[in-house]
Formats: C-alpha cells, sequence, structure tokens
C-alpha cells in the first residue's frame, strides 16, 4: 500500500523506491515502463536499459499458463515459488504478484521477491535455520578436547624445530585457535548473536587463508588471486571472514581435483549496486566489495542447487551439509550476502561474497549495469 495524504510524507516514488521487493510498472502490451532499484539487481540491468523492452526479453516463466493470465491487464495474479529464467542464468524459484493500475486500462505492476532475498532481514527463515543448526552444539565439548591435544601438541613441536620451520608449528597453533572460537560459535547460531565487525585489510584475511589452504590442497591444484589492490577496508569480522573463506576455497579445491587442469580462482573488485534492504534500517546498506571463488569443476548437482545454503544439503558423498549453512550465517552477520552460479559455457562455478566498506566514499566507476548478479 502506498501512503499518502500529508505534504511531510516520502512521495510514491521514493516510497516504491526503498521496497526491497523488485517493482516493474508494465505498459499495455506488457512492456517495461520502469523498475526501483531492487529489480534493477534481480534483473542485472538498470533502468535505462530496461525500460521499453518486452518482460518476455528479460523474464521467461516456466508457467505457459501464467504468461497467458498476464497478458489480461483487468487480473490479479498472485503466485509462490514458480520456476523463472532471468537473462542468462539459470532458472530460479520466484514469488511473483501482478496488478492493474487503478485508471490506467493495460498498464500493470509487478512484485517478485526470489526466496533467497529473505537473507540478513529477519524472519521465520532465519529462525529455521537457527533451529536446525543447534545439532552440532553437542558435538561442541567433545571437539574441544582433542583440539587442546592438537595445540599442546603443536606448541611442544615448535619448541623443537628450526626457526625457519617454526611457523608452521605456530600456523597449526593459530588454526586451532580459530577453530575453538569457530566452535563457541556454532553453539551460539540458535541465538541471533553475532561477533561484532570492524574496519580491516581485506586482502590480508584472503591471503591468510590463502596460506592455510595451499597447506593442505591436492596437488596439482593452482590457486589464482586478481585482486584491486584499490579497494578500502571493509567492515567484517577477521575470523569470521577467514572461516568463510577457508570453506570456500577448500570447497573448490575439491570440486576442481579431477579437472585435467584444476584452477581456483580469487578475485577482489567493485561492483556497485548490490544493497541489503532490512527493516531495521531507513536506507538500504550499499555492498560494493565483491569477492568471488571460483573453480573450474563440474559444478553443483542442480537437484540441489537452488538449496545448498540450507542446513543438511549438500552434493558429497561424505559431507554433512553445515560448511555452506554456516558460511551463509557468517555471513549474513557481516551484513553481507552470498550467493552462487554456474556459467556453463565456460564450465566455472562462482561463489560471490559481497560486503560493505569501512569508509563513506565509494567509487562510481563501475555501475549497476555492468553488475553480475
Amino acid at each position: 500500500m502506498i501512503l499518502s495524504g500529508g505534504n511531510d510524507l516520502p512521495d510514491a516514488a521514493r516510497q516504491i523506491a526503498s521496497l526491497p521487493q523488485a517493482v516493474i510498472l508494465l505498459r499495455p502490451g506488457l512492456r517495461i515502463a520502469s523498475v526501483n532499484a531492487a529489480a534493477e539487481q534481480m534483473l542485472g540491468q538498470g533502468a535505462r536499459r530496461l525500460s521499453g523492452k518486452p518482460l518476455s526479453a528479460v523474464i521467461e516463466f516456466g508457467e505457459s499458463r501464467l504468461i497467458d493470465m498476464m497478458a489480461d491487464s483487468d487480473v490479479q495474479i498472485s503466485a509462490r515459488d514458480i520456476a523463472a529464467k532471468i537473462g542468462k542464468t539459470d532458472a530460479a524459484r520466484v514469488n511473483l504478484a501482478i496488478a492493474p493500475i487503478i485508471g490506467h486500462p493495460g498498464w500493470q505492476i509487478m512484485t517478485l521477491m526470489a526466496p533467497t532475498e529473505l537473507e540478513g532481514l529477519d524472519g521465520a527463515e532465519g529462525e529455521q535455520d537457527n533451529n536446525t543448526l543447534r545439532a552440532p552444539e553437542i558435538l561442541a565439548h567433545e571437539i574441544k578436547n582433542p583440539l587442546a591435544g592438537i595445540r599442546g601438541a603443536a606448541q611442544l613441536l615448535a619448541r623443537k624445530l628450526r626457526a625457519k620451520d617454526r611457523s608452521l608449528a605456530e600456523l597449526i597453533a593459530d588454526e586451532v585457535d580459530r577453530i575453538a572460537q569457530l566452535i563457541d560459535q556454532m553453539q551460539s547460531l540458535s541465538r541471533r548473536t553475532r561477533e561484532p565487525s570492524r574496519s580491516l585489510n581485506l586482502h590480508v584475511a584472503v591471503r591468510r587463508a590463502l596460506q592455510v589452504v595451499q597447506a593442505s590442497a591436492p596437488d596439482g591444484i593452482r590457486i589464482v588471486e586478481e585482486f584491486d589492490p584499490s579497494l578500502p577496508e571493509v567492515m567484517a569480522n577477521n575470523d569470521a571472514l577467514m572461516q568463510v573463506l577457508i570453506n570456500l576455497l577448500t570447497n573448490a579445491s575439491e570440486a576442481c581435483s579431477a579437472a585435467d587442469k584444476p584452477i581456483v580462482t580469487v578475485r577482489t573488485r567493485f561492483a556497485s549496486g548490490i544493497a541489503l534492504h532490512s527493516h531495521s534500517r531507513l536506507a538500504p546498506l550499499r555492498l560494493p566489495i565483491e569477492i568471488t571463488v571460483s573453480d573450474n569443476g563440474p559444478g553443483i548437482d542442480p537437484a540441489v542447487r537452488e538449496h545448498i545454503f540450507e542446513p543438511f544439503v549438500t552434493s558429497k558423498k561424505t559431507g554433512q551439509g553445515l560448511g555452506l549453512a554456516l558460511v551463509r550465517k557468517l555471513v549474513r552477520d557481516m551484513d553481507g550476502r552470498i550467493s552462487h552460479d554456474r556459467d556453463e559455457a565456460a564450465g566455472i562455478t562462482n561463489f560471490r561474497i559481497h560486503l560493505p566498506v569501512a569508509e563513506v566514499s565509494v567509487p562510481t566507476a563501475i555501475t549497476t549495469e555492468e553488475i553480475e548478479i
């Protein structure tokens, strides 16, 4: 509902622009007239490029009956969990609502929301994830006991090693401490608590995570760094960010290990146009810092691709399905977003993290039209 009636209230355009749902205004004949910022983000194109295009050229709905119903501009439609192919991306599930514009025959307004857009917002989905993730609490005590033994052994080993070899033993002890902290976080997953974020150098965390993963990565895997050194510091929690990166890098290394020339690529860049919409904020939180972890493995099983961040969902024969669920939780706690996509033509799987910057000013060299969602 659009509020009106007072001079001090925001106008209708500002109200629609602030909505977290993608809103598309359609001219007669189902042609796009305008879109809000959330629709630009979902469709991967700016308002100017979308204006005038037929809706069918941008979104391909899996239900032919739905398309016939939309052609009747006097009908209100509400549909949940329907298949929709947006641009060149794989088909996804969306919730859709469309209604005629009163007093303007043939004009319609449409809203779209993908289930993943609920990330970071308070709601039932987060509560369900938290309740499901309570299971690891039972194992926490049993895991911490052997960790203490490993840490003690690493400290004893460090005393007997030469100085040039001591850093590896110190790395073991540091990682044991980080894992112990991670277990503490897992014990509190059912509560809405989060570790504090602070300003930090993104590339220091990335390279530290690379060091950990390279020490145990399968032989023959090449890890490529494509960093933008001009990026400002991000707002994040160092231990949480490292855990996210280690998980993604390890998964990528394992996924492409059977390839002829296995390659894992870590890329950082500016990607303007991503924003986190939350009822707790007056304005969207911009997330212009993008970290992408890519691999040339076979990709995620299509049967679980849409649910890969849910607890206990995995395509690994020996996986428990908690890794990516925890990754999403940690990214969410840093006010970030995580997504994945598959480039079938190039044979590349991408996991993308978007984080806020630790400073107000953000370069605008990359526009919304140029970002890939």
